[in-house]
């Protein structure tokens, strides 16, 4: 869907993105850019990962934070600030306030993966863990920073995060000047709205396109409607980019400037995640990956050479280890069937030769024999196998109906 309505007055201009990056020397990296040779030959064209997930505290949000409380008066800094996150925003302040020498409070969500907490009590924030969804933690904060005179630190709704989160924009320009399309994940939309600031300024035949999960996609409506709206339901395992509602000031930048907002599925986070694992031997988040995604779901409608933005990398281990699940099985890595057979000796030894002989590797099996819808001599067999691909389980389950048993997957 492409959206470009003119706005005249945009809140950051090129000066804030400059400025920025002059404050942010010595305190963020810049972050290296590497080449994709498998992506390269799906687009036909160079893609290059921009690698803010090896920026400190592992995302981008850091250059954000730090340009909005370096900006705050000295009263402001002694009154604190205070911050709501489920991580990467949370680790962004706590480092920032760390490093002004400003007090910092942070209020997480009871579930937030016990990495993050650690992380953001390491980098020398107070965290109070407080509700069980993300709107329920920034009220806690809000109330904080009214009760204490505390300075709230919007994760995306401030001019001077946005200023700061465009830095990365300057950073393509220098390390990819031949770059004619970046990709980048939107959740509120800072790091969009920065990003489309620098480049567009500089480079405005450069294309941009925002990716945002399907099941937590609130541009798409809010751009059709002219204005910021608010999706009721949040459903995705990207929670860097699980926003309900765009942020004001970003939303109009994001109109003027972005060229194209994509969403993409579950799955297709699933198998972007699985591609940097492997191919390109990065930890990505969720929320990092969703350009992976967008171009691997539609490769060959991206003009090249592209940027594809990995966003943050600050995934909790156990979820990794589903997403990957997730996104094996997705990629016909996994299969699991059921196969009938008839109950004697030496029948589950015929069952797994010819399972060997399909080249399949047995993960997992369970051997069923009482269910009630088994006759007296009869066992079923529930395989949990390791596959090279979807060609491949079809193999398997073409051999093992070719020898006779009935197959259910």
């Amino acid at each position: 869907m492409n959206f470009r309505t003119p706005h005249p007055f945009p809140s950051v201009i090129l000066d804030d993105v400059r400025g920025a990056r002059k404050m942010l020397s010595g305190v963020a990296r810049m972050t290296p850019m590497e080449g994709s040779r498998h992506l390269s030959g799906l687009v036909g064209a160079p893609v290059h990962f921009k690698c803010e997930n090896l920026q400190r505290t592992g995302s981008f949000k850091l250059r954000g934070a730090y340009v909005r409380i370096a900006g705050l008066s000295p009263v402001e800094r002694a009154a604190g600030v205070v911050a709501a996150s489920a991580g990467n925003h949370a680790q962004g302040v706590a480092l920032a306030s760390a490093l002004l020498g400003v007090r910092s409070t942070v209020f997480m969500p009871v579930g937030a993966p016990l990495p993050k907490v650690a992380a953001t009590r390491e980098y020398g924030a107070e965290v109070r863990l407080h509700g069980h969804v993300v709107d329920e933690t920034l009220a806690a904060a809000e109330e904080y920073a009214q009760e204490t005179g505390a300075v709230f630190i919007h994760p995306f709704d401030h001019p001077d995060i946005i200023a700061g989160q465009g830095t990365v924009g300057l950073e393509i320009l220098e390390q990819c000047p031949e770059v004619r399309t970046i990709v980048v994940g939107i959740g509120g939309g800072g790091l969009a709205a920065g990003i489309a600031v620098a480049v567009k300024a500089i480079r405005p035949d450069v294309r941009i396109v925002g990716v945002q999960a399907a099941g937590a996609a609130c541009y798409p409506p809010s751009l059709a409607a002219g204005h910021p709206v608010a999706i009721g339901s949040l459903q995705t395992m990207a929670d860097g980019i699980k926003v309900g509602r765009p942020g004001d000031v970003p939303f109009e930048l994001v109109r003027e400037l972005v060229d194209e907002v994509r969403t993409v599925s579950e799955a297709e986070l699933s198998s972007a995640l699985l591609l940097c694992l492997e191919r390109a031997k990065l930890v990505v988040e969720p929320a990092g990956a969703s350009p992976v995604a967008a171009l691997l779901s539609d490769p060959e409608s991206f003009r090249g050479p592209v940027v594809a933005l990995l966003s943050g990398g600050n995934v909790d281990p156990l979820l990794m280890q589903r997403i990957l699940t997730h996104g094996m099985a997705t990629a016909g890595r996994y299969l699991s069937l059921r196969v009938r057979l008839t109950d004697r000796p030496g029948a589950l030894a015929t069952l797994l030769s010819v399972l060997t002989v399909a080249d399949a590797n047995i993960l997992d099996i369970g051997h069923v024999r009482t269910d009630p819808r088994l006759g007296l001599t009869e066992a079923e067999v529930d395989l949990h196998l390791e596959t090279k691909g979807p060609e491949h389980c079809e193999e398997v389950t073409a051999e093992l109906r070719g020898a006779g048993y009935l197959v259910t997957e």
